[in-house]
């Protein structure tokens, strides 16, 4: 038994419900378009995800996490609704009046409210009310045909919990400490360079500014926001800002320096250009740098370096990846982080993965962010991240950045620390290596 879904239309449904994997239960061309074949194959099931299939090649449908049943009652679901795909995109219309989200009627299919029925009175057609509970514009849900070619029913997997964490953490205040000491004491193995710098590429909106953000916020003790983040759909960062984080107020900065750049964009001639990208990686551009999609960086610019030291040049990677939209990356951002990923490689410089949102992609982490490394779902995100951006897995760390708190969380901070204890693990790998290739040159000279 075959879906119609397509892979893409089941990742961007399951985007919206943060969870595993949809399993296909029935199917009206095999099972019959009947209430009866409808009933057998889901009574009792949940949630499940309805869908339609129209000849004008509309695919459209309904979510809820009810069981269904012939009970004729109608039954209370706040979180259902009913949607349509515009091409990739999918469009959502919530239930309006949430007592009378979905109807248990035995000789039909799903029932949502009174607005939308998939195989009406065991027929293969569909019954449209907009308005009746649910509000939604009949021309863009189904284009007004209402014979179905198709109706399936799928269950919703929620995510697996594992027996025990594949990667040990110790969630304990003297951890939060033990790891705070060691970033404040670190110090880098080449004299000439006492803050590392670290780069933070990603898309828009991943949490690139909110991850420096966090980290400050943790030696501040309290959640501020110094870098400019939200959510916007176009890069919030226009300049070139490289960060020091204080220990504390007035504490002395800490031994990293923490680079932020425009987000990618998917679309070429937005967002970073990857030819500015070679000449922040040797270090050339001043910090506040204004960026000018349109314009690459000329050596005439503004503060620009032209003989930058070791200080000056990058010493590790990090992209900053959103677990909630792994699924559905578009391609066009898939390739500019490939081709970067090429570049950094070419320069020898480290690169690692932070994996940010990780609450948002997994209820299990929502509901508590240290059963991070017990969820299923987030290791195979991060496996998936791992191939799409040719990283091995133990290069990708996962992080909750503060957003919407004003305290702070240890378990978080535990998570954030730890992330830049391996940028420092990686940052003296890079120092290892120059220093390797420093004394080869010397035993050929």
């Amino acid at each position: 038994m075959n879906p119609r879904l397509t892979q893409s239309q089941q990742k961007t449904i399951c985007a919206q419900l943060g969870r595993f994997k949809l399993k296909l239960l029935y199917k009206a061309s095999i099972h019959g378009f009947t209430g009866a074949a409808f009933h057998q194959r889901c009574d009792n099931r949940s949630p499940t995800v309805s869908v339609g299939y129209n000849n004008s090649g509309f695919v459209f449908g309904g979510y809820t996490k009810q069981p269904f049943s012939q009970s004729g009652q109608y039954v209370n679901d706040d979180q259902a609704f009913l949607f349509t795909f515009d091409g990739e995109n999918l469009i959502k219309y919530p239930v309006t009046n949430p007592p009378y989200a979905v109807r248990m009627v035995a000789n039909s299919g799903p029932y949502f409210g009174e607005a939308l029925v998939l195989v009406n009175g065991s027929q293969a057609v569909t019954h449209s009310n907009p308005g009746k509970y649910y509000n939604f514009p009949a021309a863009q849900m189904h284009g007004n045909d209402l014979n179905l070619t198709e109706c399936e029913v799928y269950e919703v997997q929620g995510t697996t919990e594992l027996e025990r964490p594949w990667r040990t953490v110790i969630w304990e205040s003297e951890k939060r400490k033990e790891l705070i000491e060691s970033i404040k004491s670190y110090k880098p193995t080449v004299s000439s360079v006492t803050q590392p710098r670290v780069l933070l590429i990603g898309p828009v909106g991943a949490g690139k500014s909110s991850f420096f953000n966090s980290v400050s916020s943790v030696f501040r003790g309290h959640v501020t926001s110094q870098a400019i983040s939200g959510s916007s759909s176009t890069s919030l960062t226009t300049q070139f800002r490289s960060y020091s984080v204080k220990a504390g107020r007035e504490g002395k900065p800490l031994p990293i320096i923490l680079c932020d750049t425009m987000g990618l964009e998917e679309t070429k001639g937005a967002g970073l250009d990857i030819d500015d990208l070679s000449s922040i990686l040797k270090g050339h551009l001043p910090d506040r740098y204004q960026f000018n999609p349109s314009a690459p960086l000329h050596p005439e610019a503004h503060g620009y370096r032209t003989s930058p030291g070791l200080k000056d040049k990058i010493h590790c990677v990090a992209y900053v990846i959103d677990a909630s939209k792994v699924s559905i990356m578009p391609t066009g951002l898939e390739e500019k982080l490939d081709a970067i990923r090429r570049k950094v490689n070419l320069m020898g410089i480290p690169q690692l993965v932070l994996l940010t949102k990780i609450d948002e992609a997994c209820p299990l982490v929502k509901e508590d962010v240290t059963n991070v490394y017990r969820s299923g779902y987030i290791k195979d995100l991060m496996q998936e991240v791992g191939s799409r951006l040719g990283v091995p897995l133990s290069c990708i760390i996962p992080v909750k950045n503060y957003s919407e708190e004003l305290e702070l969380d240890m378990n978080c901070d535990i998570l954030l620390l730890s992330a830049v204890i391996q940028m420092f693990r990686f940052v003296d790998n890079y120092f290892d290596e120059l220093s390797d290739r420093m004394s080869n040159m010397q035993t050929k000279d």
